[in-house]
């Protein structure tokens, strides 16, 4: 009968490529896997092996507390495009007569649910664009670069576009499953939400990142 239990997940510090933790041969902190195991194991003869990033990983409380300031950033954002868009809409609807038929009254709801919709819509993109562009471009959102966080790939090297774009509607599944991707970042060995896990990146401290010779490869 199966247990439900899910195997540990590592990745491979020279190929990336995940697999169980017991899969792995050791060398300190890092994490080979065997088929990078002969080709690592002749770099460390040679002298040449690259050296694993160590980063401080940022915890749970930490990020929350960056996450309330971008949120307040887009809040505020939003709600001049709400501003915008639906300070008109409200009047068509406030001046269906008592005795209007259903019809009048139906147009001016669809109007203003037609204008709430399209708020939303506009608000979601400029979210995602909003993570996306200070992600993949600075390394962090205003939010986290007030508090000297980073989101980086496990060796240190920067997130593309793509996947930072893919980050943010991962976020989306954490918050669906009653903000569980969440709340695991707090148990996680290495702090990652599921977003983080999904899209293998990870927030990480900047300033450990001052002392890390890998901390800026792409």
């Amino acid at each position: 009968m199966a247990t439900g239990m899910t195997p540990d997940i590592r990745y491979c510090a020279q190929c990336g490529q995940p697999g169980s933790l017991d899969s792995f041969a050791r060398f300190g902190d890092t994490l080979i896997c065997p088929n990078c195991k002969d080709l690592y194991l002749q770099k460390l003869r040679e002298g040449v092996a690259p050296v694993r990033p160590v980063f401080r990983y940022a915890g749970f409380w930490i990020r929350f507390v960056a996450v309330l300031i971008d949120g307040i950033i887009l809040g505020v954002a939003g709600s001049a495009v709400q501003l915008m868009l639906t300070g008109g809409s409200f009047i068509p609807f406030m001046r269906v007569r008592p005795d209007a038929p259903p019809e009048e009254a139906l147009a001016a709801m669809g109007a203003m649910m037609g204008s709430f919709a399209l708020v939303m819509l506009i608000n979601s993109v400029m979210a995602a664009c909003y993570e996306a562009f200070f992600v993949s471009r600075i390394g962090a959102t205003p939010g986290k670069m007030a508090l000297g966080l980073r989101v980086v790939r496990p060796n240190g090297g920067a997130v593309s576009l793509g996947r930072a774009f893919g980050r943010y509607f991962a976020k989306w599944l954490s918050s669906f499953i009653l903000c569980i991707g969440y709340i695991i970042a707090g148990f996680d060995s290495e702090k990652r939400g599921l977003h983080d896990m999904i899209c293998d990146t990870r927030v990480v401290r900047a300033d450990s990142m001052a002392v890390n010779p890998y901390a800026r490869q792409v």
